[in-house]
């Protein structure tokens, strides 16, 4: 496939360094469902980008794609993130391309904004109902990339309970990583957007750059 192509450049030029033209680019998922696909959109994704291009020397294009969740061009992307507060909903047809998208070698980062894991979760089970979002322990590797930590960190407050980060495992392999209390995407916008501080912010990055490097490399 065009977009397992993609991935492998996209690997081989993370450990180069070597110049040349954008190795891959990655994507914004956009569904329906009434929900605010769109709630990071403009600075989110390029802050993450522009730092994993300088710490983790990768080749990415900065400009970011915007990617319907049902339609076949998310397969040009190894990497998809969505995000929002509310309803989201995949019909049929949808989480079929999906579950292709993420048993082809894709993968697919969520990010609960404060509002969508209600929604979510019955969305995911569309496309694995043979599967269950399991909570990684902090040894797993996506925490153990460039940076270290253990689980998740807490970037916005909400309703004051631990970050978590869930995944889901099909046939060994992690496709799906899905951070709750945590709002990973909030904390790579620009600061003035939420008022995050500056060490929240880094560790929101950071971590962006783990789950990049896992994606890109497992």
């Amino acid at each position: 496939m065009r977009f397992y192509i993609l991935f492998v450049l996209a690997a081989i030029f993370s450990f180069s360094g070597k110049a040349q033209p954008y190795s891959y680019q990655i994507a914004l998922a956009k569904y329906n469902g009434g929900g605010d696909w769109y709630a990071n959109l403009e600075t989110s994704l390029p802050n993450l980008v522009k730092f994993c291009n300088k710490n983790l020397k990768t080749n990415i294009n900065p400009e970011q794609a915007i990617v319907e969740v049902g339609s076949k061009e998310i397969f040009n992307y190894p990497f998809v993130h969505l995000t929002g507060h509310g309803n989201i909903i995949f019909s049929n047809d949808e989480a079929q391309n999906i579950r292709n998208y993420l048993i082809g070698g894709g993968f697919l980062h969520i990010s609960d904004n404060y509002g969508l894991d209600q929604f979510i979760r019955p969305q995911l089970k569309k496309v694995f109902p043979e599967l269950e979002l399991v909570e990684l322990p902090y040894n797993h590797p996506i925490y153990h990339q460039k940076y270290n930590f253990n689980g998740l960190p807490k970037i916005h407050e909400h309703d004051n309970k631990p970050a978590k980060g869930f995944g889901l495992i099909y046939e060994g392999k992690l496709v799906c990583f899905y951070d709750v209390e945590c709002d990973l995407g909030d904390g790579w916008e620009d600061a003035v957007i939420h008022n995050n501080s500056e060490e929240n912010r880094l560790k929101a990055l950071q971590m962006g750059a783990n789950i990049i490097q896992y994606a890109l490399t497992q």
